[in-house]
């Protein structure tokens, strides 16, 4: 009966970094694989905490099966590498395969939130305090990688999520490489660098990114080891540093580091519909704009991203008053 009274996943709340991972003891993989075991230290929801990387239903580097299971891929300091992680019974389970297998293995607590603290968060809002009440198990991943956010971030600037979505699973089958290990089909690693440099033009335009947002990917490619740098840096520092990027701005560097450095303060700013949803959740005002929406947020000072996950995660928004913005396919101009 636990969850049966949920709500159902909305376009919202999806956005808020909701994956369905059916509860129920999965099964193990095949093939041999570095495993470990961890034990967190509260309640952990595998598909809320994991949720924010996943792009799209078919993201090619990410999979929640029906046994329970996560799968993801990335390439890691160490090479590429394939993760898949299952909880069951107050413990998870994670394997890995590929060069970059040990390295997945040992960020895997702070994958899935340890380095966070959810008590931290006192809710100010009778809809915040329900979202969490309804969801303990919300936890803040860090990945540790940069690049690997930074680049579907920058194919979401300007356009509709389908489109970010199409663009980021035709890049990542085409010129990516398969998934090491026993990965379920058609998964694949993000291509490296030197690889994105070398896109032909025409196959940006394949896959519908236009010429400003493949300049500004070509651009931080080739300042890629200095952006991964910015993991050790605080989340302030790093969005400073890859601002200096031409073409990334305060949203791009705010939807990098919130799952970089699972940094629970860094709003995003620049959204075209995140200040309407905070606004009518917290004073039913749908015109809202970036001003308004982190004062706001003010009383969260410290957590404010939290806050704005739990109210997207709370389905509340206003509703629509003009059409969807347009798909544009540029293509098959």
């Amino acid at each position: 009966m636990a969850g049966r009274f949920d709500p159902r996943p909305t376009r919202t709340t999806v956005r808020g970094g909701q994956v369905g991972v059916p509860p129920g003891m999965p099964r193990q993989s095949t093939g041999p694989g570095r495993v470990r075991t961890y034990v967190p230290d509260g309640p952990l929801d595998l598909g809320l905490a994991l949720g924010p990387l996943r792009r799209g239903p078919g993201d090619p580097t990410f999979r929640a099966l029906p046994d329970g299971a996560v799968w993801r891929t990335c390439r890691t300091p160490a090479g590429p590498g394939t993760l898949r992680v299952a909880a069951y019974g107050g413990e998870v389970r994670g394997e890995a395969w590929g060069p970059g297998a040990e390295w997945l293995l040992d960020g895997l607590p702070a994958l899935l939130g340890a380095e966070d603290d959810p008590a931290a968060f006192v809710p100010r809002h009778r809809l915040v305090a329900v979202a969490r009440h309804r969801r303990p198990g919300l936890r803040l991943t860090r990945t540790g990688l940069v690049l690997e956010s930074l680049i579907p971030s920058i194919l979401e600037q300007k356009v509709t999520t389908d489109e970010a979505y199409r663009a980021w699973r035709l890049l990542v089958r085409k010129f990516g490489e398969p998934a090491p290990g026993p990965a379920p089909e058609r998964m694949y690693v993000v291509p490296e660098p030197r690889t994105w440099a070398l896109i032909p033009s025409w196959e940006w335009h394949r896959a519908g990114v236009d010429n400003k947002r493949a300049s500004t990917i070509l651009r931080a490619v080739r300042v890629a080891a200095r952006l991964e740098q910015a993991v050790g840096m605080e989340p302030a520092a790093a969005r400073a540093r890859l601002e200096v990027v031409p073409g990334v701005g305060p949203w791009t560097s705010a939807e990098t580091v919130q799952r970089s450095h699972g940094a629970p303060d860094e709003v995003t700013v620049g959204d075209v519909h995140l200040p309407g949803i905070v606004g009518w959740a917290l004073a039913g005002n749908r015109d809202a704009d970036d001003a308004v929406m982190l004062e706001l947020l003010e009383p969260y000072a410290g957590q404010r991203h939290r806050a704005a996950r739990l109210i997207l995660l709370s389905g509340r928004t206003p509703a629509r008053r003009v059409p969807k913005m347009p798909k544009w396919d540029i293509g098959v101009l």
